[in-house]
């Protein structure tokens, strides 16, 4: 190995063949990390200078091969970007357990697999940073994407503990929240396996709603950007927003009381007052 690669902090960013996680990759190997992108299906393209690794984090094996490779590779892990995410639109009584089971699969017990796997290399280090990619769904109500706003919520909460846990080995572990990205997130967003006719008009407004704010939606550099500042920060904060949007709603759910709130939701995503 070169002395130019050991010099190298190393990064492994998951979910990285599109949208926010091709622009982490990007992000990072421009700030000089050498990266490691995974993979579940087939690449379209690859980003210069970016290292890749087929990776299923529903599975144990694969995420336990992919850190494995790293660590022969490159010899330590020094950042994990948890990206890699699935969408579900449809109202929470619409889905199966089976159907809500295979979401937390990846949005969150994937994030586990991967921070599981990473956090021995890291501890024996003495230093690591784990960036989970959140969503504003994370800290707010989102009627009709109510399982993926769940596994965010989820997520969140196990964030914030993990790095108290972690936090005297040398290794933090943070949160960036995006609002709408213009990703294929709308595109492939999963739809409820068991759909009833009584929210069939509501649904369709969300998607609606949805369809209208993605005209105005934030890159994925600004996502990545976001992530590459918690990825450097000496002390780093225990959350970043991403985008505009992102932190007129943090600053709205934090500062505004709940029932106007609430009044003000039921209204965006046009529902009954």
């Amino acid at each position: 190995m070169s002395n130019d690669l050991k010099d190298r902090r190393v990064a492994i960013v998951t979910g990285a063949s599109g949208g926010i996680g091709e622009a982490t990759v990007r992000a990072l190997a421009g700030a000089g990390y050498r990266v490691f992108g995974t993979y579940r299906k087939t690449l379209q393209s690859k980003s210069v200078g970016v290292e890749y690794l087929v990776c299923d984090v529903t599975s144990d094996a694969s995420v336990q091969a992919a850190v494995s490779e790293v660590l022969a590779k490159a010899g330590r892990i020094d950042l994990l970007v948890n990206n890699a995410g699935v969408g579900l639109m449809g109202g929470a009584e619409e889905s199966s357990l089976e159907q809500a089971k295979s979401l937390f699969d990846v949005n969150l017990f994937g994030a586990m697999r991967t921070t599981k796997a990473v956090l021995p290399a890291m501890r024996r280090q003495r230093a690591g940073r784990i960036v989970n990619i959140s969503s504003v769904m994370g800290l707010i109500p989102s009627p009709y994407m109510a399982l993926y706003a769940s596994s965010k919520h989820a997520l969140e909460g196990y964030s914030v503990s993990l790095d108290h846990e972690t936090r005297d080995a040398g290794v933090r572990v943070v949160l960036v929240e995006p609002a709408y990205t213009q990703t294929s997130f709308e595109s492939n967003l999963v739809q409820a396996d068991q759909p009833l006719d009584d929210y069939h008009s509501a649904r369709s407004n969300a998607e609606s709603v949805m369809r209208e704010a993605m005209k105005n939606a934030d890159s994925p550099e600004t996502v990545a950007k976001a992530v590459l500042k918690a990825a450097i920060a000496a002390s780093p904060s225990r959350r970043y927003t991403a985008g505009g949007m992102a932190r007129q709603v943090s600053l709205l759910h934090r500062f505004v009381p709940e029932a106007a709130f609430d009044k003000s939701l039921r209204k965006q995503m046009r529902l009954p007052a």
